[in-house]
């Protein structure tokens, strides 16, 4: 399935609305909104749907549950603009629940100054968070050589980390590093002139791809802890 690209119009509309994000300007506009920006992100997920399907079948997201919402949370924000200048889809691993970036998972986003492709476990709980560390201290070789696949594409593993190794897990450990990180993810813009051309779809596919084994080990053992709470 292939995409054409979102329209001119839909990549104006965002750069107007970071100008005019307010209320009175979006509403009489929301027509512009809903057929050249939010629209084409349906299309869009339904085509990463199609390669997902290929290579990551438990990612695969209906357009509904993946778009997020152009309305912002202003309730705990001290900037009270009502809209988002971007639009972004989230695929998180099926069976991961209703809360969104505990698991691993992919992002995607298209905005004026950019498309950003993203990749991994971006909020874990303490019950993730000490799962996967555990598996990491015992795997921390495999983990180590599945994250150089996606560097050529992505860059460097991205996340906040602690300033000492955890409580539970050795200071001297050969994977301090990324025991000490609270997430574990890959991240790239690339340039918003890619958003409006048949190249976007390729392009976003082949770096989901090439994050998929990173994705897979992260959420191995989530998988693992959720089956054995079946059990108890």
């Amino acid at each position: 399935m292939s995409f054409p690209g979102f329209p001119k119009e839909g990549i104006a509309f965002l750069r107007s609305l970071a100008r005019n994000n307010e209320r009175e300007w979006f509403q009489p506009r929301k027509e512009i909104f809903d057929s050249k920006v939010k629209a084409p992100m349906i299309e869009l997920v339904d085509a990463l749907n199609v390669h997902l399907r290929e290579f990551a079948p438990r990612h695969m997201a209906e357009p509904a549950k993946a778009i997020y919402r152009i309305y912002r949370d202003t309730r705990f924000s001290a900037d009270k603009t009502p809209y988002k200048t971007h639009i972004g889809a989230i695929f998180q691993r099926k069976g991961a629940g209703e809360t969104k970036h505990v698991s691993a998972g992919y992002y995607l986003a298209i905005s004026p100054k950019g498309v950003e492709i993203a990749g991994g476990m971006y909020a874990p709980g303490p019950p993730e968070l000490i799962a996967v560390r555990s598996w990491i201290a015992d795997n921390h070789q495999q983990f180590s050589k599945a994250i150089q696949g996606p560097r050529k594409l992505l860059g460097e593993l991205k996340g906040e980390s602690l300033q000492r190794v955890p409580k539970g897990f050795a200071a001297d450990h050969p994977a301090a590093d990324l025991l000490k990180m609270k997430q574990w993810y890959f991240f790239e813009t690339l340039d918003v002139a890619l958003a409006t051309t048949p190249k976007l779809l390729p392009e976003v596919v082949k770096r989901f791809q090439a994050m998929q084994p990173v994705l897979d080990l992260l959420n191995a053992p989530l998988a693992k802890a959720a089956k054995a709470k079946q059990f108890v």
